[in-house]
């Protein structure tokens, strides 16, 4: 995507598309987690495994991933007003058929038809800045972006516990239409320039979906043939990618090392990180019977704090280096996980202030991987680099909510792992805390061990550096 900060309607109207960019992000953030709080109540009305639940969350997460990749490569053929307009319908078009969900089924094809509508206001934040924005001013652009982000985050639990508090969880579909509001502004304020046309491999991305849906399902259903499908289309897919030309995810790029130990890396990072925000609901509402209000004011403080503090991880990166945030990150990660692994079922308060730690190391943690993963790649692999980095990002998230969905599904724990453990009733969930603490030690070493030095092995110099860096502060 080539700059054009001379066009007249770049000049005069970016600052406003930045405005109503940032508040669309609001609204898209906060619907990927927005369910998160109400899932016990959804769980307990439809009767379901908390496995089964897991795909109110899986599911949005596959798409959302397929999605912005998507969105982005159709920004080259068609104009980016036609793709908002089309993908803010389905937005809430997904959203209408929520409100009237009498069945899970129609829950999960609402979550479905929102991702897909939704996906395309991540590709939009990242093309309005490029477009619109000389590259001294992106990332001042991105910056502003990241504030929608933030508030998105913040805002998701105590909006999604206020609703349901006083109505039904449904009508939390009804947020999702809130921007069609938008859309007369970006029909005005964007102009009629596409990218240059690349070919767009639509067999690469159906089966990716398909082969990563396969193997969750495998987890969730336990199940032999779905893990036999999910195999022969990953075969199928390995296949596509290395005799198409286009094909939707390049494999040219693992050739590069370091590149490839970073997604690696972010990859179980970011399993670690999105575990949290799908546990702590379920065990705020069966050990301590908090309604979803109440738990969107016990995880609230967290996501607000984690708002203030983005800006400062992006700081300690840029003077210390993405080492020492990561490790800085991994410490707070580990300290949230070790504590909540003792005080789960312990006072809510106490359970707020913990969440502090875990959510804050999670932001660090995404910086510091954005960072170090965008310096592995040469300038021209940019685009292609983070926007596969960025899908694996939600593909890792929602393996993560699906395989914890099926540890939750016995419901009880017969071994208590730590023996700190102050309520036995939480033995499952703390046993879970732990073994994400783990986790983040084995994501600690594997940095350490690959980036420790530089933080970039083997980076090539990349002119548009601010943009990543204040894109990863999100």
């Amino acid at each position: 995507m080539q700059q054009q900060s001379n066009h007249p309607a770049a000049s005069s109207n970016r600052e406003k598309l930045l405005k109503v960019l940032a508040f669309t992000l609001v609204f898209s953030v906060m619907n990927a987690s927005i369910f998160n709080v109400v899932l016990p109540v959804i769980g307990k009305e439809f009767k379901l495994t908390p496995s089964d639940l897991s795909w109110v969350s899986t599911g949005y997460m596959i798409v959302y991933a397929i999605g912005s990749v998507t969105y982005g490569k159709l920004a080259d053929r068609y104009r980016l007003k036609d793709l908002l307009s089309f993908g803010l319908a389905l937005f809430a078009l997904g959203s209408v058929v929520g409100v009237a969900a009498v069945d899970y089924w129609m829950i999960i094809l609402a979550r479905v038809l929102q991702a897909a509508g939704a996906s395309v206001i991540p590709a939009t934040g990242m093309i309005i800045p490029v477009r619109y924005f000389p590259p001294e001013e992106r990332g001042r652009a991105l910056g502003t972006s990241a504030i929608g982000l933030a508030l998105g985050s913040a805002m998701g639990p105590i909006v999604s516990g206020f609703v349901t508090g006083f109505a039904s969880w449904r009508f939390l579909f009804l947020l999702s239409v809130l921007p069609l509001t938008t859309l007369p502004f970006y029909r005005k304020y964007l102009d009629d320039e596409k990218g240059a046309p690349r070919p767009i491999d639509f067999i690469g991305g159906a089966l990716l979906a398909g082969t990563v849906s396969l193997l969750l399902l495998s987890i969730t259903r336990g199940s032999v043939m779905f893990l036999a499908a999910g195999l022969v289309l990953g075969a199928l897919l390995a296949w596509r990618l290395f005799s198409t030309p286009e094909p939707f995810v390049n494999p040219a790029l693992f050739r590069n090392r370091s590149y490839t130990a970073g997604i690696i890396v972010a990859f179980l990072a970011n399993g670690m990180s999105f575990g949290m925000p799908f546990i702590t609901p379920q065990f705020l509402n069966r050990l301590n019977s908090l309604t979803p209000l109440q738990i969107g004011l016990v995880m609230f403080p967290a996501a607000l704090v984690t708002a203030f503090m983005g800006r400062k991880g992006g700081r300690l990166a840029d003077t210390r280096g993405n080492p020492t945030l990561a490790l800085t990150a991994s410490v707070l990660l580990l300290s949230c996980f070790l504590m909540l692994s003792v005080f789960v079922g312990s006072a809510p308060y106490w359970i707020m202030l913990v969440l502090i730690f875990g959510n804050v190391g999670q932001s660090f943690m995404g910086i510091a991987m954005s960072n170090t993963v965008s310096r592995t790649l040469k300038r021209e692999e940019t685009g292609v680099g983070m926007g596969l980095f960025s899908m694996l990002n939600f593909i890792s998230g929602a393996a993560a909510t699906g395989l914890i969905g099926k540890l939750l599904d016995s419901g009880s724990a017969s071994v208590r792992l730590n023996p700190l453990l102050i309520m036995r009733e939480g033995a499952l969930y703390s046993n879970i805390f732990l073994a994400l603490g783990a986790g983040t030690v084995l994501v600690a070493l594997l940095y350490l061990t690959g980036f420790g030095k530089t933080g970039h092995p083997g980076a090539q110099a990349i002119n548009s550096r601010p943009a990543v860096k204040e894109v990863s502060r999100s």
